[in-house]
């Protein structure tokens, strides 16, 4: 048996239950001892409860460009983001041939805002019916923080899988900068795991909540209190 005696690690005074929970995982790494990763994973709704509150930023200064060219291949597998969440959120997909399995010519959406299944089929006047969601969106993540952020952390939150989701068109252009205050999916079995995947990409990137936003996501995320926070 390995006795821990945490004043001499860890301080409790003046911690949230949250940061204790975590001190004493690191803690226990310390001495020896691997938690349970389930048991000791903080969940969706802790997370929220720690989550700096301000108001939104001014918009000045925000455009797309702010956040890098887009859907740029940042992972250099020879595929731009778009295509690499079109291919992972699709199926029966046809690619074009001289792509090397990278550009989606067709293929079938489960929108995970409706439930509905939509056929994508590329194309000027066929494109738009499926979308790629940022769902926390660029401006908003502007007014939240990264205004602050270089350009290559900004290039880093556009282009990355935690914050991208193929949907369909008119609920994108539905929700345009929305958060969790002022738009939901319309499927309300999907309200947990987007409210989670809005938070979580807050979370990694060190953006805040609004007041309204955090109460929102606190609401929702009572429906699914056992709910963590998806990692990509």
């Amino acid at each position: 048996m390995v006795l821990l005696h945490l004043s001499d690690t860890v301080t409790i005074r003046g911690m949230s239950r949250w940061e204790i929970r975590i001190a004493l995982v690191l803690a226990l790494f310390c001495a020896g001892i691997v938690p349970d990763a389930q048991a000791a994973a903080p969940t969706a709704l802790e997370v929220v409860a720690q989550m700096v509150v301000k108001g939104r930023a001014p918009k000045t200064g925000y455009t797309r460009d702010q956040f890098g060219t887009a859907w740029k291949d940042v992972d250099r597998n020879g595929c731009d983001t778009r295509n690499d969440i079109l291919n992972r959120d699709l199926t029966s997909i046809i690619y074009k041939i001289s792509s090397k399995d990278c550009v989606v010519l067709s293929g079938v959406l489960i929108d995970p805002y409706s439930g509905e299944s939509i056929d994508f089929l590329r194309g000027v006047t066929t494109s738009a019916d499926v979308q790629i969601d940022h769902l926390v969106a660029l401006s908003n993540a502007w007014q939240t923080g990264a205004f602050k952020f270089t350009i290559e952390k900004r290039t880093a939150l556009a282009n990355d899988p935690l914050n991208l989701l193929a949907v369909k068109g008119k609920l994108n252009s539905q929700k345009r900068d929305a958060d969790a205050a002022t738009w939901l999916p319309p499927r309300k079995s999907y309200r947990c795991t987007y409210v989670a995947r809005q938070l979580a990409v807050k979370y990694r990137y060190g953006l805040w909540l609004t007041a309204p936003e955090k109460e929102a996501m606190i609401r929702i995320l009572k429906t699914c209190p056992q709910m963590s926070l998806p990692e990509g």
